[in-house]
């Protein structure tokens, strides 16, 4: 396993981009904290965004990792309260678009935009959240014919399962770690939207990911928490193929469906990382240079402290089907 690529603070949840020939890594900031551990995710206490990027992924070590400092912090967004969690940035017209997650001043996540005139930032926050936003974990995708969407959701502390009668209607009651469960019941879906011309508001409705048992062709089950959404959502698309990737929660895998439309619905296909140190596993795939490249953390920079985690990357490669492997083919 490589080492950690930034190591002079803690870093999570990463999200890479190329832009103008260089990957830009747009991670989380953990920082430490008294907060007790809980399924809440309270220890997740992170207060802004650093902006890293670096012309070469050949390593360790990776010394040309630059740290373009902080472009957004919680005082800076006016709706925020706590919790700049997992982010996710594109590009259009010469702009760049920050998206982030953050409890609202009545701890509901809400999804923010922030805009910028290059790729480190800084970043201006928009002085309200996208309108019909919730919970966590926005990634966004620009497809081929210049359509952008924004996926998003995450479980227990992301708030996710609290829209089980509808994506307007939160409930309170479901907060915590509380899925659906038992015999017959399917697994929540990950969501996504179109997002408008300017990149800043949805156009059109939220809509369920669907995410499809291969052997049944039926959504997957709420019990089979080694294939289902828990957070994490990642879009790529390679040979006209959209790879939806995805974090399994409690059993710490990352996984991948496909599909040939990039709003679904998609069939699982297979794990891209097993466990590694820590609680929460979190994704971005990139290709830079004609490779592929999986980012990803774990907490070896803190000896497994679950909240204060580090970014790493691993090339990873396609076989001539197409699934996706950690083991360059023959």
């Amino acid at each position: 396993m490589s080492p950690p690529l930034i190591k002079h603070l803690y870093t999570a949840d990463p999200s890479a981009h190329v832009f103008n020939g260089r990957v830009y890594i747009y991670p989380s900031h953990d920082r430490e904290t008294d907060i007790a551990f809980n399924d809440n995710g309270d220890q997740y206490d992170m207060a802004d965004y650093h902006v890293f990027s670096t012309s070469s992924l050949d390593g360790p070590p990776y010394e040309d990792v630059v740290d373009h400092g902080v472009v957004l912090r919680t005082e800076d967004v006016p709706w925020v309260s706590k919790q700049l969690w997992a982010p996710d940035a594109a590009e259009k017209d010469g702009k760049y678009y920050l998206y982030f997650p953050a409890r609202d001043k009545e701890g509901i996540f809400r999804i923010g935009v922030a805009v910028g005139d290059r790729p480190e930032g800084p970043f201006a926050a928009d002085p309200e959240p996208i309108a019909g936003s919730f919970s966590i974990d926005p990634a966004s995708f620009v497809d081929d014919d210049g359509q952008a969407y924004l996926y998003f959701g995450g479980l227990w502390g992301g708030q996710l399962q609290c829209y089980q009668d509808g994506h307007d209607k939160f409930d309170a009651k479901w907060q915590g770690p509380q899925e659906p469960a038992g015999a017959g019941k399917k697994a929540l879906f990950p969501k996504a939207a179109r997002l408008g011309a300017d990149m800043r508001s949805f156009a059109g409705a939220v809509q369920d990911v669907v995410i499809l048992a291969p052997e049944t062709g039926e959504p997957i089950d709420a019990d089979d928490h080694d294939r289902r959404f828990f957070e994490a959502a990642w879009m790529h698309k390679k040979d006209g193929m959209y790879y939806f990737s995805y974090s399994t929660g409690d059993t710490h895998y990352l996984v991948y469906a496909t599909s040939d439309s990039p709003l679904g619905p998609f069939t699982y296909a297979g794990r891209i990382l097993e466990p590694v140190l820590g609680w929460t596993t979190h994704h971005s795939i990139v290709e830079f240079k004609g490779r592929w490249w999986l980012f990803h953390h774990d907490c070896e920079l803190s000896d497994g402290v679950s909240h204060l985690r580090n970014v790493k990357v691993k090339e990873i490669f396609y076989n001539k089907e197409g699934k996706i492997t950690t083991e360059k083919p023959e």
